[in-house]
């Protein structure tokens, strides 16, 4: 059997920062003498992270960031794996905790209405209601709700401009969701600003609907922010939705193109995989800088000389760093 001895948590918390780039590097130097890896944002409105570790390890971060009364209310996604999901340790300050543009949006202030999982699944087929994707193209076009109503954007910045090609769903019960809830709680704020008065969100997000709703009519993978790349939602009654980028054929096998300066993240079938030495046109295939393809079109970062400290100390202590590395 195997040995699932880590795990990948999945959270966020809209929650006042005073001064992050204080609690950056306090969170920062936690993860580390905790071995915990991941990508972590920080920033006056909150935080939005995705880490893994050791299983120990993890309910030591979970118990920190609880601890702290800005951030008791946060929930977690915890997901199992052999391993890390993650090769190395980023906590930032950015401006907003996932990027927006809908800065002036407090989701603590007003919010479309949270369902949880069993909710959301009770809801969704009625006929007043419409299922509606915040995710970005590359997202959705992996996996989605069936039936669900998906926008042509490449980020989620440009959710803003789209609500307008919604406006004849304003009589509906707008039902939303995203991979996690974060961008959801932002969408359906706008929403409700927009004029639509019955928005809702899936609480927890796709991960969470799967984890306790059994996935049922999720069609396809999700797409998660890790090594992972794509993770099975659907127990229930699973589907393939996606088409293979190179010769339209049902795959759901996510790959890096190996021309770097293209790098778009879409399904490739194995035996297009191998055709095209990973890329994903013929003119990528030929760039003089495409990476070698070892068959998975994941193409890890080097890591050779990798310190976990570094960006640690936005003005670095030198004498304190010595001391941390070498205790």
């Amino acid at each position: 059997m195997e040995n699932l001895d880590y795990n990948v948590l999945l959270y966020y918390c809209y929650s006042e920062i005073k001064d992050p780039e204080t609690y950056r590097e306090e969170h920062h130097l936690f993860c580390v003498e905790n071995n915990i890896l991941g990508r972590i944002i920080i920033s006056s409105e909150g935080l939005n992270g995705t880490v893994s570790g050791l299983k120990e390890d993890c309910e030591k971060y979970m118990e920190y960031v609880k601890s702290d009364p800005r951030f008791a209310k946060t929930e977690f996604k915890i997901d199992e794996m052999d391993k890390h999901a993650f090769t190395k340790i980023h906590v930032r300050v950015k401006p907003e905790i996932v990027h927006s543009t809908l800065k002036h949006v407090n989701p603590n202030v007003r919010t479309g209405k949270h369902l949880e999982p069993e909710e959301f699944k009770a809801l969704k087929d009625q006929e007043d209601v419409v299922i509606l994707d915040v995710r970005s193209n590359y997202e959705h076009e992996l996996g989605r709700f069936k039936n669900a109503i998906t926008l042509d954007i490449d980020n989620f910045r440009d959710f803003p401009e789209k609500v307008n090609e919604l406006e004849h769903l304003k009589g509906k019960k707008v039902l939303t969701y995203c991979t996690g809830g974060i961008k959801c709680e932002k969408a359906s704020a706008y929403l409700l600003e927009q004029g639509f008065e019955d928005v809702y969100q899936l609480h927890g997000g796709i991960i969470k609907y799967g984890m306790e709703a059994g996935g049922e009519d999720f069609e396809g993978k999700c797409y998660v922010f890790d090594n992972r790349v794509a993770v099975d939602v659907n127990k229930v009654n699973p589907k393939v939705i996606s088409k293979c980028h190179c010769c339209g054929e049902i795959s759901d096998r996510m790959v890096n193109c190996a021309n770097p300066v293209c790098n778009i993240h879409v399904p490739i079938c194995e035996e297009c995989g191998w055709k095209y030495e990973g890329a994903c046109s013929d003119e990528c295939k030929e760039h003089p800088e495409k990476r070698p393809y070892d068959g998975t079109g994941y193409y890890q970062k080097n890591t050779n000389g990798y310190n976990p400290y570094k960006g640690l100390y936005r003005k670095p202590d030198k004498e304190k760093i010595k001391s941390i590395i070498h205790e």
